[in-house]
């Protein structure tokens, strides 16, 4: 009878092999270099970038997974990785440790606990309030414990815990504290850094998410959602949102049609008048922007609604939302088109819409910052076309425009006029002045941007809308 022999498992040349990487002693805020898939194909390319990890986990098979955030790249590419992608060569930066009392050490490059002092909770008055995740549905408050996990986020498996939270509170105290902040995720180190689901069903479509979004903690279980795409009520399982589907009448967004050009239209959703499809609507954008301060309390906004209507009904694209009555003179707060309908033109038809509403207004406005990386192109290309077109309206018609005038014409907001002719290097001094002065590689760029978007126009005829106006006492927001 042969001996049996033994084939140990497979690891990087050079590199030693260490099971579920236990022995490596990683923790959280570890660097270190881990494969980058570029590409589904297994011919593409695959390099290593260095990584920090955020996160750890076990997952139901026993492997230990590491959540890993790729430095120098856009949060919407972590991932959770096992040790097999890890260059195990290459040395590993490892959190240094930093003495902050008697006795006491921490991880400069951890964040700080739940329910911990930090600077956020210091500037307030209830600091403990400040610190602590809230639910996000009333039929799960009494999960308080369901976002300690070291970076905020609601992860399922062994992750390294927090321990109990040190505060609990009662219904009126979480109320003011909505009240008071208008946010659910204040410590965006704590919770936003872990994404908590994989993936979202949305009518017809199967949807990657980007970022965190404080679902209950039951969908984090299963790493998905299932989403009614009229009325925007999430389920845990197909099963609940086919039930749904049968009893749900709605076949268009809660608010008035201002706007329908073709298939396209707009509602205009009052947040005081439609909570809970506003506070859905943000659930399911904050899986999308990172960015974004998730508001509970949408009192002091409307919504604008882009759908795509057919036979069965008004089919949500996007949304942008904006201030009731806006100190910084913000004509947009938040703007998203679904993934599944972006690289359309859908995402500038938005951003016209909302500068149509300030020429409506009588006034120049601008998106509130920050934008995200998405957000920002979109803008600067839609800047760039409309304060091109103006130009060579006013060369053609040897007309002299100065900046204001371009302000007034198109309700864009005078430092944004400036940024953009400053990124096209339209700025040009001549004879102890500033001129603008459009190159041609300008103007062969606006040619072939009109071109491409000439489908996706607001029809200002089209739009059927009085801006609204609200007395000091209807914005109170109480």
């Amino acid at each position: 009878m042969s001996p049996k022999v033994s084939t140990p498992p497979s690891s990087r040349p050079g590199t030693p092999n260490h099971a579920n990487g236990q022995s490596l002693d990683l923790t959280i805020g570890c660097k270190l270099f881990v494969e980058v898939k570029l590409g589904k194909q297994e011919d593409k390319l695959q390099e290593f970038r260095k990584a920090e990890i955020l996160s750890i986990r076990t997952n139901p098979v026993g492997q230990t997974e590491y959540y890993v955030h790729f430095l120098e790249f856009n949060k919407r590419l972590d991932e959770w990785v096992k040790v097999d992608r890890f260059d195990l060569a290459r040395d590993i930066e490892r959190p240094i440790k930093k003495k902050i009392g008697k006795g006491s050490i921490r991880d400069t490059d951890t964040p700080p606990r739940v329910g911990s002092p930090s600077t956020v909770g210091q500037k307030r008055k209830h600091a403990a309030l400040e610190d602590t995740p809230i639910p996000t549905t009333p039929s799960h408050e009494q999960q308080n414990d369901e976002y300690e996990s070291v970076d905020g986020s609601a992860t399922p498996g062994n992750v390294t815990p927090l321990g109990p939270l040190n505060t609990m509170f009662t219904e009126e105290q979480e109320i003011e504290r909505l009240r008071t902040s208008g946010s659910m995720t204040q410590i965006l180190s704590e919770i936003s850094r872990v994404k908590n689901l994989e993936r979202i069903h949305f009518g017809p479509y199967d949807v990657e998410t980007w970022y965190f979004s404080p679902y209950p903690q039951e969908y984090s279980e299963v790493g998905e959602v299932h989403i009614c795409e009229f009325c925007l009520y999430h389920f845990i399982c197909e099963k609940q949102l086919r039930r749904h589907s049968k009893k749900c009448q709605i076949r268009h967004p809660p608010g008035n049609e201002i706007y329908r050009c073709g298939d396209i239209s707009f509602f205009e959703i009052d947040g005081n008048k439609q909570k809970t499809y506003c506070r859905n609507l943000c659930l399911l954008s904050k899986l999308f922007l990172d960015h974004k301060t998730l508001r509970f309390d949408v009192d002091p906004f409307l919504f604008y609604i882009m759908c795509q209507t057919d036979n069965y009904g008004c089919h949500l694209i996007g949304y942008f939302s904006k201030e009731k009555e806006s100190t910084e003179g913000y004509n947009l707060a938040c703007i998203l088109t679904l993934p599944q309908h972006q690289r359309k033109g859908f995402g500038r038809l938005l951003i016209a819409f909302s500068y149509e509403l300030s020429k409506k207004e009588g006034k120049v406005g601008s998106p509130e910052k920050p934008l995200s990386d998405l957000g920002w192109v979109s803008y600067r290309s839609y800047w760039s076309e409309v304060i091109v077109q103006i130009l060579l309206e006013a060369r053609n018609n040897n007309d002299e425009i100065t900046i204001e005038d371009i302000s007034g014409k198109t309700s864009i907001k005078q430092d944004d006029v400036i940024s953009t002719l400053n990124y096209l290097n339209a700025l040009k001094p001549y004879k102890g002045q500033t001129i603008i002065c459009l190159s041609e590689g300008v103007i062969n760029a606006y040619h072939k941007s009109k071109a491409k978007h000439q489908n996706r126009k607001i029809d200002e005829s089209c739009l059927q809308w009085t801006p609204p106006h609200f007395t000091s006492n209807q914005l109170r927001f109480i």
